[in-house]
């Protein structure tokens, strides 16, 4: 059984969302897997194509780069959902100029109404250097307090290294 909100945290390829992928799995439920991010290039193509092929048809694949609440508040109770990825969804709301508080805000609203079981993947971008530009340093704080409101909503919290779960908090399935 699926705890009903899970937060997956990890570093760029950690394994963070095939770990996320896994869990939703071992429900035997068939899921939705809320797709967040965009493709901008062939290198991002490749990464998305490679996410793709580990979905078979127990995944039912919304895309949804800047508003995943509707997809979140229609669910059923036995259809749980992975949003892969809060960095990704993130940096569509920065390149948009959107309210991000708003924006987080409505995110948290909607994960503390969805009736299914909701796993969410996000990078731990707080563990490298000061970026050198307003930007990156702006991304970097609002990731940081997006993790921090997430990691508080979830029942689960898992940090991902080297494809190993280390519980933050809660307790595996």
């Amino acid at each position: 059984m699926l705890p009903r909100g899970t937060f997956v945290l990890g570093g760029a390829a950690s394994g963070k969302s095939q770990w996320a992928e896994n869990l939703i799995l071992s429900s035997a439920l068939n899921a939705v897997y809320l797709a967040t991010g965009r493709i901008y290039d062939s290198e991002t193509r490749i990464k998305v194509d490679v996410h793709k092929s580990r979905r078979d048809a127990r995944w039912d694949t919304v895309e949804a780069p800047l508003d995943p609440a509707p997809v979140l508040t229609s669910l059923g109770a036995h259809t749980p959902v992975l949003i892969d990825c809060a960095t990704m969804w993130l940096t569509n709301l920065m390149m948009q100029d959107a309210d991000v508080e708003q924006a987080q805000s409505e995110l948290l609203s909607s994960l503390q109404t969805c009736a299914s079981p909701w796993v969410i993947v996000s990078n731990e971008v707080g563990h490298g250097i000061v970026p050198d530009n307003a930007l990156a340093r702006r991304f970097r704080e609002a990731q940081g307090r997006l993790n921090i409101a997430l990691a508080a909503e979830a029942d689960l919290a898992v940090l991902i290294v080297a494809g190993l779960p280390q519980v933050l908090k809660g307790a595996l399935p």
